[in-house]
């Protein structure tokens, strides 16, 4: 499930599918991999402002350093399992501290608002700033004051940040300590304590499953997250109707018989599954009001297009495949996002069409959240939570 990204977003439901990732697992993404890479990155850059690399060498060494941690995680024992840059070495085009940024920012262990190359790019001010500070409480000290209130404004890393190993990353490992799950769950806690996330960090335990509303434990969680829950659920499995329809499509165009009977079976076995007395019920007023407001703009025409779905779904019920409505809707949707490049009325893009597109059910990250938890609760000395 790793290997396979929620990225594919080929009817433009990505905004809706965001918030409701964001809400469910804060600071996370599709493309991180293991839990230990927070404290990988914070380390090399501790690291290099501790020795105060020159503004002029910082990026180049940050870079260098990430590079060089690649050849040390290809003796880890765990090789296979995450590490960025496996089969393409260190000619990999993006590097942990890219893909781990914002959730470096997110959990509070990034202590600026700037971006990577800001920050590359600031490290001189923030060197002076230091020794400003340092000056001044030399001063103060001179004068037999030693606290006058005055705080440093250049903490840049969190202050309870665990101390690297003496060996990394010659010897570095996926295998967090139990200080260091201990400080990663603790700041999870302190920035998202009513995600879902946090529940989670707090009350590990096994669970193979392919989404979080299977969890075991789904009866421990609280009303709201079993409502964000059923709303999470009941889009992922009504958009994956549409995602099948749209497959459908692209298959007749093409006459491409094995791909046309091979989503529709899969169309058949959505059917066998879905209850549509509940898609009739649900309230799409207030999946708007869940998933609006949580840093993704959701536009007009995408609520339009999920409520045109939901309408059609609704009175078509099983025939949904062959409804004319509902392919043209599709349709319709995907010349209106891709416009020339659409694989409608492209016809060298239809030609270039693999046979399926889009049809990863969303799960809002779970399958890297649950990784995440499960090298976590591996450092508590819990177990593992979870194999999506």
């Amino acid at each position: 499930m790793l290997q396979e990204k929620e990225s594919r977003d080929e009817l433009g439901l990505g905004a809706i599918r965001d918030s409701f990732a964001d809400q469910f697992f804060p600071g996370t993404s599709t493309i991180q991999t293991r839990l230990r890479y927070m404290l990988f990155v914070a380390w090399i850059y501790h690291g290099l402002e501790q020795r105060e690399v020159s503004p002029a060498e910082f990026a180049r060494r940050a870079d260098q350093a990430e590079r060089d941690l690649i050849d040390a995680m290809s003796n880890a024992d765990d090789r296979e399992a995450g590490i960025f840059g496996g089969r393409s070495g260190k000619n990999l085009k993006r590097l942990p501290s890219s893909v781990y940024w914002a959730g470096l920012g997110a959990w509070g262990i990034r202590r600026f608002d700037l971006s990577r190359d800001q920050y590359h790019r600031s490290i001189g001010s923030f060197y002076a700033k230091r020794r400003a500070d340092r000056q001044h409480r030399h001063e103060r000290r001179d004068v037999g004051d030693d606290n006058d209130g005055h705080t440093s404004g250049v903490v840049t890393w969190h202050p309870r940040l665990p101390p690297k190993p003496d060996d990394f990353p010659r010897n570095a490992s996926f295998s967090l300590t139990i200080d260091e799950a201990e400080f990663l769950r603790d700041c999870i806690q302190k920035n998202h304590p009513r995600s879902l996330l946090a529940h989670l960090a707090r009350n590990i335990r096994p669970a193979k499953v392919s989404a979080p509303w299977e969890h075991p434990d789904y009866g421990s969680f609280t009303d709201d997250h079993k409502e964000l829950l059923t709303h999470a659920r009941l889009f992922s499995a009504t958009m994956h109707s549409a995602a099948l329809v749209y497959n459908i499509g692209l298959a007749d165009e093409r006459e491409w018989k094995q791909k046309q009977d091979e989503h529709r079976v899969s169309l058949a076995e959505w059917r066998d599954h879905m209850d549509l007395a509940e898609v009739r019920e649900w309230s799409l007023a207030r999946l708007w009001a869940l998933t609006e407001g949580q840093g993704h703009r959701i536009t007009r025409k995408t609520q339009r297009f999920v409520e045109e779905w939901i309408a059609i779904l609704g009175s078509s019920g099983k025939h949904i495949g062959e409804n004319p409505a509902a392919r043209r809707l599709v349709r319709l949707r995907e010349m209106d996002l891709k416009r020339g490049r659409s694989r409608f009325r492209n016809q060298r893009a239809l030609e270039n069409w693999g046979g399926s597109s889009g049809l990863v059910r969303m799960t809002y990250r779970w399958p890297n959240a649950s990784r995440f938890l499960d090298d976590l609760g591996d450092g508590l000395g819990i177990g593992g939570l979870a194999d999506a």
